[in-house]
């Protein structure tokens, strides 16, 4: 059920985005309920795999959320506002200064996956590039796909999680 594909990642200086992608075998409302509901996003977010220690999710727009890391000494939690909620396609962020979207596409059998960052700038873009969000987003998203794909993850009935 997993793809061979790994996450492919595109650092764009002209619009200070960094943008992910992944093709997986899993329903978008596998994935947007992966992405929403906090007894799910404790187990695939931090990119070490390890379960969070605290997710609280207010799934709303303007609503809050807050990840907090296992290792939380070494990494402050991250916290935000969602935006814009359409379930199955599409769910936007904000959060550390910066803008996430995430794009979900069924094609054929499987689900396209589109999560970008836009930073406010060419300099937060470089901050963030520093700090390796790239990298340990990619780890991330990696560990939502084993998740979504594990025998082990919870599947419902109605195409949820």
């Amino acid at each position: 059920m997993i793809s061979n594909e790994s996450t492919k990642t595109v650092v764009n200086r002209n619009n200070f985005t960094i943008t992910f992608t992944r093709t997986f075998a899993a329903s978008c409302e596998q994935v947007f309920d992966a992405w929403t509901q906090p007894e799910h996003i404790a187990q695939w977010w931090d990119p070490s795999g390890a379960p969070l220690s605290e997710c609280v999710v207010d799934l709303r727009p303007g609503g809050a959320f807050k990840f907090t890391n296992q290792d939380s000494a070494h990494s402050p939690p991250f916290a935000g506002l969602y935006k814009v909620i359409k379930r199955p396609s599409e769910l936007v962020f904000e959060a550390l200064g910066s803008v996430g979207t995430v794009r979900l596409e069924a094609r054929n059998s499987v689900t396209h996956m589109s999560v970008s960052i836009r930073c406010a700038s060419d300099e937060h873009l470089g901050q963030f590039l520093k700090l390796g969000v790239d990298a340990g987003t990619a780890r991330t998203l990696d560990n939502l796909v084993n998740y979504v794909s594990s025998p082990i993850a919870p599947l419902g009935s109605k195409g949820s999680l």
